[in-house]
């Protein structure tokens, strides 16, 4: 249960509103990127893989709060497990994307 402590020290959760913010920003940025801005092909997938990058940071340190605990050990390999997952995943589909042009 919670004890009256906890209760009273409520606050305003400035933490999520930033987040939320930083990635409707995030997310707005590379929409303009991808449509609007005069850049090469290269650049804009450049741009786009960090933006995506801070994308990733801000989910896992303002709402994962990644960086608010000293939890067990099995926090951060579940998310280094996720990251391996996410890599097949995208490696394989490239893979099968780039061979399957060849069989044609």
């Amino acid at each position: 249960m919670m004890n009256k402590e906890h209760l009273s020290k409520k606050t305003f959760p400035w933490a999520h509103v930033i987040g939320y913010v930083g990635s409707i920003v995030l997310t707005v940025l590379a929409l303009w990127f991808t449509v609007k801005a005069p850049l090469s092909q290269g650049s804009i997938i450049t741009i786009l893989l960090a933006l995506a990058i801070l994308q990733i940071l801000i989910q896992l340190i303002f709402f994962m709060h990644i960086t608010e605990s000293r939890g067990p050990a099995y926090h951060s390999i579940a998310i280094a497990l996720g990251f391996l997952f996410t890599f097949a995943v995208v490696a394989g589909s490239l893979w099968v994307m780039t061979f399957n042009s060849q069989v044609q």
